[in-house]
């Protein structure tokens, strides 16, 4: 069981893929090296379709799949690296070394992090995607940490200013 305090929730609705991208690209905007952000949804809810908005806005070249049977992708044309995850095959008790990527000075997203809650870093800021219909999403971020709490705070300060 995870005891880490979680510090705040807030939604988002996107009504299309290309809106979902846009709002990744924005977000991208205030990630600094380091960051973690982990992803979850159902199987097609767009947590790759995230991801690649979150290239784009930082300025990633390379096309971006999702690394389902890679497990890590690994992206370095953009202003920081990019460490893409799916852990969806991967179980808590595996140890394949997704840690050491926390801190090599790049972002690194992990979708299906709900498999692997005890090699989370203490500070991470949570994404779930939930299908409403063909095209809508609902995104809700949760800030566990000081610095998820900053990019929380910060994507607050966007929905408030309409940007």
């Amino acid at each position: 069981m995870d005891f880490r305090k979680v510090r705040r929730m807030q939604q988002r609705i996107v009504r299309s893929p290309e809106e979902t991208m846009a709002f990744a690209g924005k977000l991208a905007g205030i990630l600094e090296p380091d960051d973690v952000l982990t992803l979850s949804g159902d199987l097609g809810a767009g947590k790759t379709v995230f991801t690649k908005g979150l290239a784009k806005g930082l300025g990633i070249q390379e096309m971006v799949s999702s690394p389902t049977f890679t497990i890590i992708k690994e992206y370095r044309s953009g202003r920081l690296p990019l460490y893409h995850m799916d852990v969806y095959r991967i179980s808590d008790e595996e140890d394949i070394g997704l840690e050491d990527y926390f801190d090599q000075g790049g972002i690194t997203v992990i979708e299906w992090a709900e498999n692997i809650p005890s090699w989370l870093p203490a500070d991470y800021l949570n994404v779930v995607i939930t299908r409403l219909d063909e095209k809508a999403r609902k995104i809700t971020f949760t800030a566990h940490g000081p610095r998820s709490e900053h990019l929380y705070r910060e994507i607050m300060k966007d929905e408030d200013t309409g940007n």
